[in-house]
């Protein structure tokens, strides 16, 4: 029952697109990562997965609308739906999301990252 210092734990890394764990609960990951430029269109079969925006402005695409989202804004992207992040300058963003969900969701490509480190 330690606290967690986000920015202490944003601090750690550098790099882009890559999650890491900070805490856990009930089966969920709670995750930091930071992102810049577009990601992959995705989806997550069995899983939902919630974007909270801590620093900068990101892009949620879906096939039929756009999303922007600002600091201290938060979407909850159902299972199955497709969606693809996109991050014109550095986003640092917290998901809460169940632990077997891949960031890549059904896609597996150079930006998959299967195992997880813990800050």
């Amino acid at each position: 029952m330690d606290k967690v210092n986000l920015q202490q734990k944003l601090a750690l890394f550098s790099d882009y697109w890559h999650p890491r764990i900070v805490g856990e609960l009930n089966g969920q990951h709670v995750k930091l990562a930071k992102i810049k430029g577009e990601f992959v269109w995705h989806h997550h079969e069995n899983e939902d997965e919630l974007f909270l925006i801590l620093k900068g402005r990101l892009l949620m695409k879906f096939r039929d609308k756009d999303v922007w989202l600002e600091e201290g804004e938060m979407i909850v992207i159902p299972a199955k739906v497709e969606h693809m992040p996109v991050a014109p300058d550095e986003v640092h963003i917290l998901l809460f999301e169940p632990a077997s969900t891949l960031n890549t969701g059904n896609v597996v490509d150079q930006k998959t990252k299967p195992n997880l480190e813990r800050l």
